[in-house]
């Protein structure tokens, strides 16, 4: 059944809601703060959306099983955080595109700078000043900011162009590098709370280009209401 245009929008706006969490989890040190609203008060046991993607489905159970396992304390997730992107020394999972991308591709693969991708939208986030153009954490803020503009796009040429670019920067700046990742993230992650993490920007970023590739079925339904 196709989706109405309706149940996209809430879906999209609940897809944006869990890359702004997860995109801030790989940014900034977590706060005890955060981790009393969304491990502690049980917020991650109910996502936004459901999908039947196999990644969404896996990256849902690891955050749920994250919020009962007891060794889930923002001590244990901050100490991860470092070892995982901040810490001085070689990081376990360095979220900068540079770090991998390239890898696995064709001979001759050329990837589009980020840089030049962020300038053409006039894209000028405070953080861009703090922060490498590649780090995940700011592509995915970029994504977001896209993904809003074609929430707000009535006219249908202008959907259509923007959820042209939408994928166009999740193929370039998502796919090219994002498994490669993850793995890493699988990996080297001392809690659940980080796999998870990393398993649902993956699952968002094929969900997000699944639905607007014009499929005629949704991948998922929106807990999200007007």
């Amino acid at each position: 059944m196709a989706m109405d245009n309706n149940s996209q929008h809430n879906i999209l706006k609940g897809y944006n809601m869990l890359l702004y969490f997860a995109g801030s989890m790989i940014m900034y040190e977590p706060s005890e703060e955060c981790v009393v609203d969304f491990w502690n008060n049980g917020i991650l046991k109910n996502l936004p959306v459901t999908s039947t993607n196999p990644t969404f489905i896996k990256a849902a159970s690891q955050l749920r099983e994250s919020c009962y396992d007891k060794t889930t304390t923002g001590k244990i997730i901050r100490e991860d955080y470092f070892r995982l992107f901040a810490r001085q020394e070689q990081p376990l999972a360095p979220a900068f595109e540079s770090v991998y991308k390239g890898n696995g591709h064709a001979p001759g693969f050329k990837m589009e700078q980020v840089t030049e991708f962020y300038n053409a939208y006039g894209w000028d986030a405070r953080m861009r000043n703090k922060i490498k153009d590649d780090h995940l954490g700011l592509e995915l803020l970029f994504l977001t900011t896209m993904v809003e503009k074609y929430l707000e796009f009535d006219d249908d040429a202008c959907r259509k162009e923007m959820s042209s670019e939408i994928r166009r920067f999740i193929d370039n700046h998502i796919f090219s590098w994002i498994h490669k990742w993850n793995n890493k993230i699988q990996n080297e992650s001392n809690t659940l709370c980080y796999k998870g993490i990393g398993t649902l920007i993956l699952a968002c970023s094929e969900d997000i280009f699944s639905i607007l590739n014009g499929q005629t079925a949704s991948p998922a339904s929106d807990k999200i209401k007007n």
